[in-house]
């Protein structure tokens, strides 16, 4: 790997050397380093491209690394990787994709992830999207996360755009079973043309079961964002979907939230809020001896992070 690579997976997964355990490293389409051990196995698949994560029966405490780095223009990757984890387990899944497009071509890196998460079983996973680069052509981020969870299991999602991408339209869709809960966690920043759409679709089959989608964004310049929610009640269930957006320049950001209380005894909320920034915050800063540019920075990084 060159420095170029390095810096990239420093950005989207903070690997600073290879990682112990399990991990797959891939690079414009290709795997270029790998390592699995007893407790996590990650198999290349035989009819497509991706890989198979597989998490053993009680496997705590342990992590899995696996990040994707594109370098190329006129380059666009198609990857399916399969996670299937046991009973009673806790992991946590690092993934996430860096681009570094220098050229006047697109690049384009798409990712389907698809979670079958054992009963009682603990899953925190991280997504993190960047991309870089002087030349004209888009760097472009589309993926996909289904996640199928059975009686008892928990899954922490954890979602950032962290800048430079181009294009993006993010699709997830969940099913929970029994006691299920599924918190996730969207942080999304937009700047100059660029755009970006989230689309979350859960049912919620299992007797109480819960979600909780909280998306916070930040659009800048001429940049444009979407987020479309839809949460279905099966059961006794508890939903929750609040999305919160700072607009700067001309950007826009539109939300759209559907809730569908199939069974009387569900319970779901959704609330919104999206505007500028407020000027008592701006002022506040100010009278420190900052710049306006300098406040904003600072309340937009504070946002990104809560």
């Amino acid at each position: 790997m060159d420095k170029i690579d390095k810096e990239l997976l420093i950005k989207i997964a903070d690997l600073h050397k290879i990682p112990s355990g399990s991990f797959n490293i891939r690079k414009n389409g290709d795997s270029i380093d790998r390592n699995s051990n007893k407790d996590i196995e990650i198999i290349s698949k035989k009819n497509k491209s991706g890989i198979d994560i597989i998490v053993k029966d009680g496997v705590k405490n342990k992590s899995v690394h696996i990040p994707v780095i594109l370098t190329l223009g006129g380059f666009s990757d198609l990857v399916y990787n399969d996670f299937y984890i046991g009973k009673d387990c806790d992991v946590t899944i690092i993934a996430g994709c860096g681009i570094h497009n220098a050229t006047c071509k697109d690049s384009q890196h798409d990712g389907i992830h698809s979670f079958h998460i054992g009963e009682n079983s603990t899953v925190k996973y991280i997504e993190k999207h960047y991309a870089e680069g002087n030349g004209e052509g888009k760097k472009i981020l589309n993926p996909i996360t289904k996640i199928v969870m059975k009686n008892g299991a928990k899954f922490d999602f954890e979602s950032l755009q962290i800048g430079g991408v181009s294009y993006s339209v993010r699709k997830t869709f969940a099913k929970l079973g029994k006691d299920c809960v599924l918190n996730v966690k969207e942080n999304i920043l937009t700047t100059e043309n660029q755009y970006a759409k989230t689309c979350f679709k859960v049912d919620l089959i299992g007797e109480n079961s819960k979600c909780e989608v909280v998306s916070h964004s930040v659009a800048q310049d001429n940049s444009k964002q979407e987020f479309i929610s839809q949460i279905i009640g099966k059961n006794k269930c508890f939903g929750h979907v609040e999305c919160d957006g700072i607009l700067l320049d001309n950007a826009r950001i539109i939300s759209v939230p559907k809730i569908d209380a199939v069974c009387k005894d569900a319970s779901l909320v959704h609330e919104a809020a999206i505007g500028k920034i407020a000027g008592e915050q701006l002022v506040k800063l100010m009278t420190l001896g900052l710049t306006q540019e300098e406040a904003e920075k600072i309340i937009i990084k504070g946002f990104l992070n809560s």
